[in-house]
């Protein structure tokens, strides 16, 4: 009877010591996600008052002004929407097709696991190390900066997060449902176009989504590549204005308007990052 006694004092001290551990760590971890959370809401907030007088339908309608005249971010804005959008469409193939190697015909050998090493290099690299590289190997071959350098220098930070969302999603698929279509006698390549591709299509966008979020805000690779230009163009072959570059240039500039200006593309970046990664998040969660 004591024994039996002396054995629940002890399972209660340990509860007791279990219970108080528990709340310790509960506590620090609500204290540092509010933390966490204070700095974000002060960041978002800082922007919008700073720079939400200026959002208005003059900032995508009309073209960056010379200092002390209205104006607006359209070409900034259009710029950065074209070489993002070139950039995507370079590098999103390519890391869906290397990130389906890397998952469905890289079991064996070196090569896979070479790859994804590379591909976590690449993909904390930093985007100014891109930057300079393509200014090495297109810029200064042809002489002048431009559009398309930016883009293929954005294309490059698209690539390993695309490949290795891919690769993570597509190891998610159920080896079942492979068995399943190869008794059918379906062919592999039919076989991940099918049923690889469809059960993973969530995560695969999602991971499409992440890289735009990302190269949105790149400054770096710009300044090497497109530049900036102060009028509206088409042409990618000529220096094209990006938000980045614009956002840099008047944040430094010594005067109010553009110091406005460029607090409104700062909000606007924020805005639409945060945006892709809410909608982002809700499809990575239904999948």
């Amino acid at each position: 009877m004591s024994s039996s006694i002396a054995e629940f004092g002890r399972q209660n001290t340990l509860y007791k010591r279990r219970n108080i551990v528990n709340r310790i760590m509960l506590v620090l971890s609500m204290a540092t996600l509010a933390f966490g959370l204070f700095w974000l809401f002060w960041i978002i907030l800082t922007l919008l008052m700073k720079g939400g007088g200026a959002l208005s339908l003059t900032l995508f309608t009309q073209e960056t002004p010379p200092p002390g005249q209205a104006g607006g971010l359209m070409n900034a804005i259009m710029g950065s929407v074209m070489m993002a959008g070139v950039g995507t469409l370079i590098g999103t193939p390519i890391g869906i097709l290397a990130g389906t190697y890397l998952a469905e015909y890289g079991q064996r050998g070196w090569l896979a696991p070479a790859t994804r090493f590379l591909n976590d290099v690449l993909l904390s690299a930093p985007s100014i190390v891109i930057g300079l590289f393509i200014y090495a190997v297109y810029v200064a071959q042809v002489g002048h900066y431009s559009g398309w350098a930016g883009a293929v220098a954005l294309s490059i930070l698209v690539i390993p997060v695309v490949v290795r969302t891919t690769d993570n999603m597509l190891l998610l698929v159920p080896n079942s449902l492979r068995e399943a279509t190869a008794a059918l006698g379906c062919p592999k390549w039919r076989m991940i176009v099918l049923v690889c591709y469809r059960a993973a299509k969530s995560g695969i966008i999602t991971g499409v989504l992440l890289a735009i979020a990302r190269i949105a805000g790149e400054t770096a690779p710009l300044l090497f590549t497109a530049l900036s230009n102060q009028f509206m163009s088409w042409d990618m072959n000529a220096p094209m204005a990006n938000l980045p570059v614009v956002i840099y240039q008047y944040a430094a500039s010594p005067f109010p308007d553009w110091n406005r200006l460029a607090w409104a593309g700062a909000a606007l970046i924020t805005l639409l990052v945060l945006g892709i990664n809410i909608l982002a998040r809700s499809m990575f969660r239904k999948q």
